[in-house]
């Protein structure tokens, strides 16, 4: 009766000896055969065992013989026979069923069988029914159930039609799996737009309703960001105004009377009682982003495997969840950057119109003083104004370059495309850096054969892209040469500028064309640029619906590749430009005096030997105009060469730059130190990374002097003649001391650097403790107690709750006091520096005490790092006595008086 994969049907033929007797009908050791044999089968309409027919007796045989699930009614009233596999199928109704009547026994079930059982009994026609749905209530409740089923006619002795056989199989996990998994994909399909998470659970909650039997009703919930309340977001099979719209916890979610909705449910519509509610994840120690409300089938178990499909329904729903919200929230980075470069853009635009009018202001009056045939004008003085006007120049084409890339940006510039002779434009702005070239010891090849038609380009554009390129490949080129090829390919005019330099590191490929990108560590002639060319290159290229490409290996050079279509012009005429010779000019700037780094050692001057080393030639040139009144200056261009100056003649102080290529400061200050020869050098540090770790880094190395750019000539002289007399006082203590206050006087602080003793950002001062904090420490008097010092200090103060940048301040002031206790106390009665602190109530007292004398020192000396801190934070008195000095950094309470 039930469903079956299998059509079998049994002839049976009585024997000669009449068939099997009673006791052999029912052998064979099945449970159903025992429970049969035991059955009273008289009282059923086959009548006792011994008046089967021998037919009869053959198909009850045959049916318990089979493991396939099987069942054989006999007679006009449907009295059944079946064995232990369909025994499972019937569940409860067994064993009760044996010798009942099957309408009885599957009476809810009938409709869907009664016309194939009586078309296999009265048609003689077999029948083979897939995945037949019958309602059963095997297990105590209306249960859906699907069956493949075969029914065959069951003949008697005669050959008439005595019954019905049929082999059945239930499907019914099968055919619910295939369904469920088909509406998990119709809900990743559904979710997978990424779009509005209202709108996607909508869509969400479409799909569900393509499933009723599955989920009869569900709603989706989704947390709000201002109170973290659920909030319904979207339902389906139940109207929107029956489930709660908002809900502080799943839980009030499960407290709803599912059964009081009026929801049917189910493929016999039976009336949906019972709801889950499924937290949507967001992830891994995460909240979850809401809740799915589902309603339950009322016609399948809630067993683990339905339990199993709600939660992959709800990880779906969560999947999709987050995702839209991580794809709004990317939607509204990607806008807000949006909104921040166009902010950016506009500022570079606003800023670049403003310089434009001080440069004009400054430029032209130089320019006009330079060329006026009638001024007498000293020659220190038109060397100074052509150093600015050269200088002011490189600004104005930086300024200019900003308003371009800008003015691209915003759409505002177009290329005006003109009928050109591109191969021999193209070879004259290569010449244009033939010098610079030369001059840097390279070779500049030019291959620019004539093209086969004119190409139609903008002249301007295309003479930025040349020159960028050009002056790019002389700037990291140091050996070997540059090649400039152009060619046709197809309807394409190719550009190549190759050449034998550094390389680029492959990591650095991705972003060379981006703005303001510079390759990190990179060694070049120089290292001024904006980082701008590049990508101006790649802007103006696109703007000819051209490409540019890089390839490159590090240390054996790179070739960029410009590729643009011959076109079409768009004017007769190209617009103005500027003459080769100022473009040129403006585009090398580590070429403007390369003589100043073979500068001969001369007799040392009134104050000694100083070597300046710089890669800018400009600011060489400005040292040595600066310095050479009072000073005997040499120069070098980088690191490597300033050692081989400094292993000739040893100077009397070093003034370096930070960021040079090659060698750069740091590398050369190391290098002086490891050297026993020059490891007594003083060195002075110049440089332009203000606010960095620049400063820490280099007093860390033992850098006697830091001076950020720009400076004044002023304090650099003092802080060089500083220096020097330090470094001589310490290899010369008899020389004389020279008359001065004992405490240093004020001087422009170094920039806060973020290193071991700056402030963090982030930091929060520690609870304040409770009475005052005191502390008495005695350091040696040497270098090496300050780093001790400043870390025991660092400690206290911090455990007594003063705020980072107040610990900073009075750090800086109290090691600068020390140090100086330990530099400029003379003949100590103790080799010790005593330090004792007292922290109450928000004020600070810091008393520094060496035990000697301090020698006098010049104004020089009095501008020493440390000192403006002193008293621009604090109040500072110093003490002498016979006994030693002492310094009172006095700190009162903030808002305290």
């Amino acid at each position: 009766m039930l469903a079956g994969r299998v059509v079998l049907e049994v002839p049976v033929a009585p024997d000669a000896a009449g068939g099997p007797d009673g006791d052999d009908v029912f052998a064979g050791g099945s449970e159903n055969g025992r429970l049969m044999a035991a059955f009273d089968w008289s009282t059923t309409p086959v009548g006792p065992v011994g008046s089967w027919p021998a037919s009869l007796r053959y198909a009850v045989r045959t049916v318990l013989a089979s493991r396939f699930p099987m069942i054989l009614t006999w007679g006009p009233q449907y009295t059944q026979f079946y064995n232990d596999a369909y025994a499972t199928l019937i569940g409860a109704k067994h064993p009760g069923a044996i010798g009942d009547d099957l309408r009885v026994t599957l009476a809810e079930g009938w409709a869907a069988l009664e016309e194939p059982v009586e078309r296999a009994m009265a048609v003689r026609e077999a029948s083979w029914i897939p995945q037949l749905l019958l309602l059963l209530e095997r297990a105590g409740y209306r249960e859906e159930t699907y069956f493949t089923v075969s029914h065959a006619p069951a003949f008697g002795d005669a050959g008439e039609v005595a019954g019905m056989h049929a082999v059945c199989t239930e499907v019914t996990r099968q055919v619910v799996a295939e369904r469920r998994q088909r509406l998990l994909h119709e809900v990743s399909t559904a979710a997978g737009r990424r779009e509005d998470e209202h709108d996607l659970a909508e869509q969400v909650c479409r799909a569900l309703a393509s499933d009723p039997l599955d989920v009869p009703l569900a709603a989706v919930y989704l947390t709000a960001d201002d109170d973290g309340r659920l909030r319904q977001a979207a339902t389906v099979g139940v109207p929107a105004e029956r489930l709660p719209g908002t809900a502080a916890t799943a839980e009030e979610l499960r407290a709803v009377p599912v059964a009081g909705l009026g929801v049917a449910g189910g493929p016999f519509g039976d009336a949906v009682t019972e709801a889950v509610v499924l937290p949507l994840s967001g992830g891994a120690g995460r909240e979850p982003v809401g809740a799915l409300v589902v309603g339950v089938s009322p016609n399948r178990a809630l067993d683990e495997e339905h339990r199993t499909f709600h939660e992959l329904l709800a990880a779906q729903v969560a999947g999709a969840v987050v995702d839209a919200r991580a794809y709004a929230a990317e939607r509204a980075r990607a806008e807000a950057l949006a909104e921040l470069d166009r902010a950016k853009t506009t500022f570079f635009s606003d800023v670049s119109h403003e310089l434009r009018t001080p440069l004009t202001l400054l430029l032209a009056p130089i320019a006009d003083a330079l060329a006026d045939p009638g001024g007498q004008l000293p020659p220190a003085v038109r060397d100074q104004l052509t150093l600015a006007l050269r200088n002011g120049t490189r600004l104005k084409r930086l300024v200019d370059d900003l308003l371009e890339f800008v003015s691209i940006e915003s759409g505002r510039t177009s290329a005006v495309r003109v009928e050109t002779d591109l191969a021999a434009a193209t070879a004259e702005l290569a010449g244009v850096l033939r010098a610079a070239a030369e001059r840097a010891g390279l070779t500049l090849a030019v291959d620019c054969p004539p093209l086969p038609r004119p190409a139609a380009v903008d002249p301007r554009m295309w003479e930025k892209v040349v020159l960028n390129l050009v002056a790019n490949a002389v700037k990291y080129t140091f050996v070997g040469g540059i090649t400039v090829s152009l060619r046709a390919e197809d309807d394409a005019v190719v550009l190549c500028v190759s050449d034998t330099g550094v390389g680029i590191p492959a990591g650095e490929l991705p972003a060379l064309f981006e703005r303001f990108h510079r390759v990190t560590d990179s060694p070049a002639r120089s290292r001024e640029g904006t980082g701008l060319g590049l990508a101006l290159v790649r802007e103006l290229v696109g703007l000819h619906g051209g490409t540019v490409e890089v390839a490159s290996e590090p240390g054996v050079g790179s070739t960029f590749t410009v590729r643009v279509p011959f076109g079409e012009p768009d004017a007769a005429a190209p617009p103005p430009s500027a003459p080769p010779a100022v473009r040129g000019a403006a585009l090398t700037p580590w070429d403007d005096d390369l003589g100043w780094s073979a500068r001969p050692v001369e007799p040392a001057g009134p104050l000694g030997a100083v070597l300046v080393v710089d890669d800018n030639a400009d600011m060489r040139a400005y040292l040595v105009r600066l310095l050479s009144p009072s000073w005997t200056v040499r120069t070098a261009a980088d690191g490597e060469s300033a050692l081989l100056d400094a292993a000739r003649s040893r100077p009397d102080v070093v003034l370096t730059d930070v960021m040079m290529p090659g060698l750069d400061g740091f590398g050369l200050l190391r290098a002086l130190r490891a050297d026993p020869a020059t490891r007594g050098v003083p060195v002075v540090m110049l440089t332009a990374r203000a606010g960095q770790e620049a400063a820490v880094e280099g007093f860390d190395a033992g850098v006697d002097d830091y001076l950020a750019k720009p400076f004044e000539s002023a304090e650099l002289l003092g802080r060089l003649r500083s220096v020097l007399e330090r470094s001589r006082g310490r290899r010369e203590p008899g020389v004389p001391p020279r008359a001065s206050a004992p405490p240093s006087s004020p001087a422009p602080p170094p920039p806060r650097p973020r290193g071991a003793d700056a402030p963090a950002p982030s930091a929060r001062p520690a609870p304040a403790a409770s009475g005052p904090v005191t502390a008495a420490w005695r350091f040696p008097s040497t270098p090496a107690a300050i780093p001790p010092l400043r870390r025991r200090l660092r400690a206290l103060l911090t455990g007594a709750g003063l705020p980072e940048d107040r610990v900073y301040d009075l750090l800086l002031a109290t090691c600068e006091a020390a140090t100086n206790a330990v530099e400029h106390a003379l003949d100590p009665a103790e080799p010790v520096v005593d330090v004792r602190v007292t922290v109450d109530d928000g004020a600070v007292e810091i008393a520094v005490h060496d035990h000697g004398q301090w020698r006098q020192r010049t104004s020089s000396m009095d501008r020493g790092r440390g000192s403006m801190l002193m008293s621009a934070f604090a109040d500072v008195a110093a003490t002498p006595s016979p006994s030693g000095t002492t310094v009172v950094i006095r700190s009162p309470r903030p808002g305290g008086g």
